[in-house]
């Protein structure tokens, strides 16, 4: 049986999300299994999991909109929580792939009343293109990264729990690479579904409702790594005020069990 769940919130770009299952079936550890939270609803990618889920090691599932209705990624990862088969969630990008002991790390790092925080490597334009042009996760391996046009290169040193040796500066949660406990999703009733633009409402968010709801938090910088594959950014200033200013609002009134969530509540 699965130890943990990877939901990897993904939006159209198919090619990305095959290195990215590509990854996780090279991991260290196979005891897991995949949600796919499209954001979208796309026959390619129907047909691609189903083609592909006798060839994987570990088992997948999916949820989708039924209609492309705009940005609701939230809904998404809410829908994922409810399918879920562990009680460990960890989530990742769609633009990011994992190291191969990033589902290791996560296993032997769990515990209750904490989230865990990993950080990314900012992969460059031009490692990212040869990546992506040849389909192969080659150059993650080795040094390339290291010799690579990317930012954040001291996140791909690979430490393992000997990481836990120095002195981590409590940095904010990445809703790219974090996991926890289901239930303790669950006390929070999940992801807020008011916010329906991109940024904020999946991170920023749901980590000031966990520490409000006495929640800790663990790094795992250099222990769960995912290198985040190059791309213009997909979100706009406009947009990422509107979501802060609603989390003003919803921090003011202290709603850190929100309402609409993974159940809907008046």
């Amino acid at each position: 049986m699965a130890k943990i769940s990877i939901i990897i919130s993904y939006y159209k770009a198919l090619d990305n999300l095959k290195l990215i299952l590509e990854a996780l079936n090279n991991q260290s550890s196979n005891d897991f299994e995949v949600i796919v939270s499209e954001d979208d609803n796309n026959q390619d990618t129907i047909e691609f999991l189903e083609a592909n889920r006798k060839k994987s090691k570990f088992e997948i599932l999916h949820v989708n909109q039924k209609i492309d209705d705009g940005f609701r990624k939230n809904q998404m990862l809410n829908k994922s929580i409810k399918i879920s088969t562990t009680e460990t969630l960890v989530f990742i990008d769609g633009d990011c792939i994992p190291h191969e002991h990033f589902v290791k790390a996560y296993i032997e790092n769990s515990e209750e009343n904490v989230m865990l925080k990993g950080r990314r490597v900012m992969l460059g334009q031009k490692i990212t293109e040869n990546i992506q042009k040849n389909k192969t996760l080659s150059p993650l391996k080795g040094i390339s990264v290291f010799l690579s046009d990317s930012g954040k290169k001291k996140e791909a040193v690979y430490l393992g729990n000997k990481s836990l040796l120095l002195t981590m500066k409590d940095k904010g949660l990445l809703g790219c690479n974090w996991g926890i406990q289901k239930k303790h999703l669950v006390e929070v009733n999940g992801f807020d579904e008011d916010y329906i633009r991109a940024a904020v409402g999946e991170d920023t968010d749901i980590e000031w409702r966990l520490k409000r709801n006495g929640i800790g938090s663990k790094s795992m910088k250099n222990k769960a790594i995912v290198y985040h594959l190059h791309h213009e950014r997909s979100y706009s200033n406009e947009g990422v005020e509107k979501n802060r200013e609603l989390l003003r609002k919803k921090i003011e009134a202290d709603n850190y069990v929100c309402l609409n969530g993974l159940e809907k509540r008046s």
